[in-house]
């Protein structure tokens, strides 16, 4: 069979400017959490998940009635929200004030009447329709960081479902996929 019997998709979230906030585990951590309770609480199945110092990509798919734009919309708002009290708490951050600066112009240019907006409008979302193509957006969340020179070796990523991808335990639970 080279097509899929479940709905699936690939997503890409960014942060606003492309702002290198990732690159402290702190906020990692908000992200890692956020997704697990998505997972076990709003019907979120991960199946593959990277997360970049600017963006996240995962190939996820939802419970029947679920949506994955909705999933997506809640767990935007609620990181959001997270990061910033995070961020304007943390005396130690030494991008702190320049990080809220660009969070809250982007909040007062956005639609959508907030005060700090940490990740960009919209999301990428593709539908995967085969195996083929499921096959490869899973190698190119796994290589992110291979690509950008973060490690050698995919499954030497932390903050990735490429660990569960060779028996290992990763920081999130993923359903890995067979092909």
């Amino acid at each position: 069979m080279t097509h899929l019997t479940k709905r699936l998709y690939f997503t890409t979230t960014t942060v606003v400017d492309w702002i290198d906030i990732f690159s402290r585990p702190r906020y990692r951590y908000v992200i890692i959490e956020s997704l697990d309770y998505c997972r076990q609480h709003k019907g979120l199945h991960i199946y593959a998940w990277v997360l970049m110092t600017n963006h996240l990509h995962i190939v996820a798919g939802t419970e029947e009635g679920q949506s994955i734009s909705d999933i997506l919309r809640d767990f935007k708002k609620f990181t959001n929200k997270k990061i910033i009290e995070i961020l304007e708490q943390d005396e130690r951050e030494s991008r702190r004030d320049w990080m809220l600066e660009h969070f809250l112009s982007a909040g007062a240019a956005g639609s959508h009447n907030q005060k700090y907006r940490f990740w960009q409008d919209g999301n990428h979302v593709e539908e995967i329709y085969t195996l083929k193509f499921l096959s490869q957006k899973i190698d190119y969340v796994h290589n992110n960081p291979v690509k950008a020179e973060f490690v050698a070796r995919a499954e030497d990523y932390l903050y990735s479902s490429a660990p569960n991808y060779v028996g290992d335990k990763g920081l999130l639970d993923v359903e890995v996929v067979t092909l």
